[in-house]
C-alpha cells in the first residue's frame, strides 16, 4: 500500500501509476497488433481523451516527423505513431508504463524511445520536436504551466502540441455523493489540489492510499491561456465525455475533457 505523502505529488504518482498499470488501467492496456497494422496503412488511430479520435488533420503525414509523447506510456499512442512512421520519444513518469511502449514495439518490429522523466521537467534538447502528444496527464502535475512552457521549449517553431485535459468543472463535486437520481452537488472549491488534506471529500484520503493518484484541478486559464503565454496560437478543439463504463454522473450534464491543437509562433 502506498504512504500518503502530500509533500511529494510526483514521487507519489509515479508510485500510483506504476501500481495502477500492473493492476490493469485501461491506459495501460495495449493496443493489438491489428491497430499498428493500419497505422502502418496510414491509417493511425490515437486518443487523447476517453472516447474521441484525434482528428487525422491534427497529426497530419507523419512520416519523418519528430514525435514526443509526453505522459502517454501505455502502449497505446507512441506505438501507433511509431508504425506510422513518425520518429517516436515515449516519456513517462512510470517505468511500468514506459514498459508497455517498449512491449508493443517488440511485438510488433517498431522502434521508438523510452524516457523516464517528469513532463515538467524534460531531460531534452531545445527546438528537437515537431510534434508533442500528450494524453490526459497534466491533472497529475500541481504546475501546468511549467509543462507548457517546457513543450514550448522542445518544439522547433511551427511545431505543435496537441493535448487533452480535464474541465475544472470536473472537480466541483464528488461522484460518490450523487444522489439516487444522479444529481450532483457542489462538494470542493477550486482550485481543487489533493495536497491540502482538510479539503479531501470523505474517503478520498483512503483512496489515495490505497494508490489513487493525487490529483490538481487547473483553471481555463492556465490550461489554454497558460499555452498562449508559452508561445502558442490555439488552432483548434473539441469536446469529449468518460465512456460508458466509467459510471460518470457528471455526463448526463457536460462534457469533462476538452482536447485543443495548439501550433508554436
Amino acid at each position: 500500500m502506498l504512504r500518503f505523502d502530500p509533500r511529494d505529488p510526483v514521487r507519489h504518482n509515479r508510485a500510483a501509476w506504476n501500481q495502477q498499470a500492473v493492476a490493469g488501467s485501461r491506459w495501460s492496456n495495449p493496443v493489438g497488433s491489428d491497430v499498428i497494422a493500419r497505422a502502418r496503412e496510414g491509417r493511425p488511430e490515437i486518443v487523447l481523451t476517453p472516447t474521441r479520435v484525434v482528428p487525422d488533420r491534427w497529426l497530419g503525414d507523419l512520416g519523418g516527423v519528430r514525435v514526443l509523447g509526453l505522459a502517454s506510456g501505455g502502449g497505446q499512442q507512441m506505438p501507433v505513431l511509431a508504425a506510422a512512421g513518425a520518429d517516436v520519444v515515449s516519456l513517462d513518469l512510470s517505468e511500468v508504463q514506459l514498459a508497455r511502449d517498449c512491449g508493443v514495439a517488440a511485438r510488433d518490429g517498431l522502434s521508438l524511445a523510452a524516457v523516464h522523466a517528469d513532463m515538467a521537467q524534460l531531460p531534452l534538447r531545445d527546438g528537437t520536436f515537431d510534434l508533442i502528444v500528450n494524453p490526459v496527464s497534466t491533472c497529475f502535475a500541481s504546475d501546468v504551466r511549467a509543462v507548457w512552457h517546457e513543450c514550448a521549449r522542445v518544439l522547433r517553431p511551427g511545431g505543435r502540441l496537441i493535448t487533452g485535459f480535464l474541465n475544472p468543472a470536473f472537480f466541483l463535486f464528488d461522484a460518490d455523493e450523487a444522489d439516487r437520481n444522479g444529481r450532483l452537488v457542489v462538494a470542493n472549491r477550486l482550485p481543487y489540489d489533493e495536497r491540502d488534506l482538510d479539503r479531501l471529500p470523505p474517503g478520498r484520503r483512503a483512496e489515495i492510499e490505497a494508490g489513487e493518484t493525487i490529483d490538481f484541478s487547473h483553471s481555463l486559464e492556465d490550461l489554454i491561456g497558460g499555452q498562449t503565454a508559452a508561445g502558442f496560437v490555439i488552432a483548434d478543439l473539441y469536446e469529449d465525455g468518460w465512456s460508458p463504463d466509467a459510471e460518470q454522473p457528471l455526463d448526463a450534464f457536460m462534457p469533462s475533457f476538452v482536447a485543443t491543437l495548439a501550433v508554436k509562433a
